[in-house]
């Protein structure tokens, strides 16, 4: 009954809050007057001037060109107060000619001790100032890029998009040069950024949307020529405009970049037949072309990702996968198009292949695994995007990687034998985008995965929108997707089962103001599964949320802002329709105006759940492990990373209701903390240790006890996987060790290493039978010890030296290790397992790669 009405109430107040989200904007159109938003603020325009000789690139502006150039300055606070207008000057000039566009700026300050200084590695902001030029050469205020110059001379560039946001991983070539003022009270800047680095129309008579950003560390302040309101929603679309820009025309973009590398694998095998140490020696190249004005091609031959930073591996004890981040360069750069509607997880491309866990249920009577590559051999990757004048963005990318074959053997005779773990495959995304007026856009997207043979095949189809109101105060946005399946399961005459599948997403509400506010609702069918290019962490969902949020951006009593949040949400298992959870939720978080210290909290009262996912059934509906109410709240605090010391805590703990069944029992919790101080040394050398913390008491969870097997023959106590599930009561305990250390030669020349121990035990102290519905059975008799504890250790060192732009040399050492120990092995005592750990065989890769950056336009034959 309580159910009922939680569920009535809550669907009547979201009906309500659509009721009145509709009506506000009706309403405010028919008063006259001015709205509760703020007035528009005009954008301010600088006019570029043509430049007849190249500027000589180094920091100092006194080519004669930038003297006649018009001045942008008068800089407007954005952070910590916005509003006010800035007390230490900037001038910004801007030149070009038929290469280039130049940026000259110079950029008061009160002495030059007041001019921070650290060095950092490429596409890193440390304690530093800096000053960024932002442009929208398309002018249609949602995507853009951004060049940002260290006082250092350290470069981080980046794109702005719907899909990304800012996104760090792109990379442009670009040259900049930095110097201090003669008097040494500030610094200046010129960069010179070459239109292969950017896209743009052609057209006789051009503007551009431009931007203009400055930080002082000293005071923790930011500065925009181009005033940014907080307030408001987004970020390109309150950019400026460059005027004055005639006579463009889009250069041949063509570059490559060749690499060699070398590899020194070392391993301890120690048995006859294998060598401990092996070698190798790659060669490739990454092609970008431009194929007209708007679009690139992006090609890598014969990719090597083999020193990209380790994977942060965990103890999955949950019903999903773990996502891992994407490294690879290739994968990250100009990725924004495909990312939209989150259909596209690079991770799938040149992952472990689809049949890797299945090799041992095909083995033969006497037959081993011999080898089984845990990943596939990825061929060729390529990618073309761009956008048209019209605003309409087009991507496609293709890769395709090699079959994949586990070696099985026989252990009497010694012959081995081949087993197809993955077929030749072929990843291909599509996507079209066009922006509309307002920041609005539409967007299709299709994926699509193609196995060579019978396995099957798999397309994912989306359509996305956002439509905003002129005065950007509304949006209305939503999302339907449609999967499909085609073929076989691997090495199999079976059909697949998940044949065609649908979501849908909806959400309204103010976006801009102090006050905002969304509702949302979504589907995701019982079938739906994009997991074949995309991540899925589980279907079959009917879900809605409320969400309000209060922000004030002005300094009051003793703090520089304060942001708030609190909803509510709900959700249904969609087939059959059943209760699985609802919930409310808040935050908040200020930061203090003298100390700039930054702490808040967040709370969410849970009552209980059906947790459908955790039994491992399918389909699902039948299982659920009921989890009690429960009540959560976190907090953290975050000092001033301008002080040489500084930090960074959290914790939270997780209190569940009471089980009468488990008076005996500790009460079911989780605690969590981390730890993360800095030290930074001087501006070249810095420190960082992060440990992490987690206890989960009294958890219940699924167990995984083999197949076919029957414990104990009492009818009583019988437990057969596969008819019932098998769930335990654990204990969790996780505990991350991790230590950085970075140290700066030069704004082109650093050193890197991260190391990691984690380690997570679990014991098991009673078990139960899951039967139809959320009835437990307890099974006193079952004593099979279940106990198990998982040790990662990694070492990550970096030497990169970016000798020329585009261009750079890295020696790497990787360091990795990794153990899983069950029943009586297993130890839940820290220093025995950091000690088996460093005592195990560890793998140990040492790697030199060099790519050098070459560009037809600097290549080809000068004329006369």
């Amino acid at each position: 009954m309580f159910f009922l009405l939680a569920k009535r109430s809550l669907l009547g107040l979201l009906l309500s809050c659509l009721c009145l989200s509709w009506a506000q904007p009706v309403a405010a159109q028919k008063k006259p007057g001015p709205t509760p938003a703020a007035p528009a603020v005009a954008r301010r325009q600088l006019a570029a001037q043509r430049t007849p000789t190249p500027i000589k690139l180094d920091g100092v502006l006194d080519d004669a060109a930038w003297a006649n150039a018009p001045v942008a300055s008068q800089f407007t606070q954005f952070r910590p107060h916005p509003g006010p207008t800035e007390r230490l000057p900037t001038e910004v000039r801007v030149l070009y000619d038929d290469a280039a566009m130049y940026v000259g700026a110079k950029l008061v300050e009160a002495s030059p001790d007041s001019i921070k200084r650290e060095l950092t590695q490429r596409d890193n902001i440390g304690n530093t100032d800096f000053f960024a030029f932002f442009l929208d050469p398309y002018r249609d205020h949602l995507n853009g890029y951004g060049f940002f110059v260290m006082s250092t001379g350290v470069q981080f560039d980046c794109r702005y998009s719907p899909a990304n946001g800012e996104d760090g991983a792109w990379n442009a070539v670009w040259d900049s040069r930095v110097a201090l003022l003669p008097d040494g009270k500030g610094w200046s800047v010129e960069i010179r950024i070459p239109y292969s680095a950017i896209r743009f129309a052609q057209a006789p008579v051009q503007t551009w949307g431009m931007q203009f950003f400055r930080q002082r560390k000293a005071d923790n302040q930011q500065f925009t020529w181009n005033p940014v309101r907080p307030e408001v929603d987004g970020f390109v679309n309150q950019w400026g405009e460059l005027t004055g820009l005639e006579n463009l025309h889009p250069p041949l973009r063509l570059s490559l970049t060749p690499y060699v590398s070398s590899y020194i694998n070392h391993y301890p095998y120690n048995e006859q037949g294998k060598r401990n140490t092996s070698t190798s020696f790659n060669a490739g190249a990454d092609i970008k072309w431009g194929i007209n004005e708007s679009f690139t091609l992006d090609a890598i031959l014969i990719p090597d990702f083999g020193q990209t930073i380790s994977d942060n591996q965990v103890l999955n004890l949950s019903p999903f996968e773990v996502q891992y981040q994407e490294n690879r360069a290739f994968f990250t750069e100009g990725t924004e198009l495909f990312n939209k509607g989150g259909l596209f997880y690079s991770r799938r491309v040149g992952a472990q292949p689809l049949g890797f866990g299945d090799v041992s249920g095909q083995l033969a009577k006497g037959e081993f695994v011999y080898q089984n590559p845990g990943v596939t051999r990825l061929l060729n990757a390529t990618k073309v995007s761009g956008r048209t004048s019209k605003g309409l963005g087009i991507g496609v990318f293709n890769a395709v990687s090699a079959a994949s074959y586990a070696t099985v053997q026989d252990s009497a005779s010694g012959q081995q034998r081949q087993v197809m773990t993955q077929p030749l495959t072929n990843y291909n995304i599509v996507v079209l985008d066009q922006s509309l007026p307002h920041n609005s856009y539409v967007s299709l997207i299709n994926t699509n995965v193609t196995r060579a043979g019978s396995t099957y095949d798999a397309n994912v189809t989306a359509g996305l929108f956002r439509l905003v109101d002129k005065k950007n105060k509304y949006a209305f946005s939503g999302q339907l997707n449609y999967s499909q399946r085609r073929g076989q399961t691997l090495n199999s005459e079976a059909k697949i089962d998940d044949q065609n599948g649908y979501k849908y997403y909806l959400n309204y509400g103010k976006i801009s103001g102090n006050f905002t506010w969304n509702v949302d609702h979504g589907i995701e069918s019982d079938t739906y599964n994009p997991n074949d290019l995309g991540i899925l962490f589980g279907n079959n969902n009917v879900s809605q949320s409320v969400n309000v949020n209060y922000n004030k951006y002005e300094q009051f009593w003793k703090v520089n802002n304060l942001y708030t949040s609190a909803g509510i949400y709900h959700s249904l298992l969609f087939k059959p329709l059943l209760y699985q959870n609802y919930g409310f939720y808040s935050s908040a978080n200020t930061t203090f105006t003298k100390s700039f210290i930054t702490t808040g909290f967040n709370l969410n009262v849970d009552p209980a759940k059906n947790d459908f996912y955790e039994p491992r059934t399918y389909p699902l509906g039948t299982y659920a492990v009921r989890v009690p109410g429960s009540v959560n709240l976190g907090t953290f605090v975050s000092s001033d990373y301008r002080k040489k010391l500084a930090y960074d805590v959290n914790a939270g703990i997780r209190l569940y209701a009471v089980d009468d069944r488990l008076a005996d029992r500790p009460r079911r919790a989780g605690y969590g903390v981390t730890l993360s101080p800095r030290y930074r040394v001087n501006d070249k050398l810095n420190f960082r240790y992060t440990f992490d913390y987690s206890l989960k008491v009294n958890q219940v969870g699924y167990v995984n006890d083999g197949f076919n097997d029957v414990y104990p023959q009492d009818q009583l106590y019988r437990y057969i996987l596969g008819s019932d599930v098998l769930l335990g009561r654990r204990n969790v305990l996780t505990l991350t060790n991790t230590l950085a250390i970075n140290y700066t030669f030069t704004n082109r020349l650093s050193f890197t290493m991260r190391t990691r121990h984690y380690v997570s035990t679990v014991h098991y102290y009673d078990f139960a039978r899951l039967e139809p519905k959320t009835t437990e059975t307890a099974l006193p008799g079952y004593q099979r010890n279940h106990d198990n504890s998982y040790n990662a250790f990694n070492v990550d060192a970096a030497l990169v030296w970016w000798f020329a732009p585009g261009s750079q040399v890295s020696l790497v050492w990787k360091n990795a290790q990794a153990t899983f120990l069950e029943a009586n092995e297993a130890t839940p005592l820290y220093f025995d397992n950091l000690t088996n750990t460093l005592n195990t065989p560890h793998n140990n890769n040492v790697s030199v790669k060099v790519l050098y950056y070459l560009d037809y336009l600097t290549l080809r034959p000068r004329r006369g």
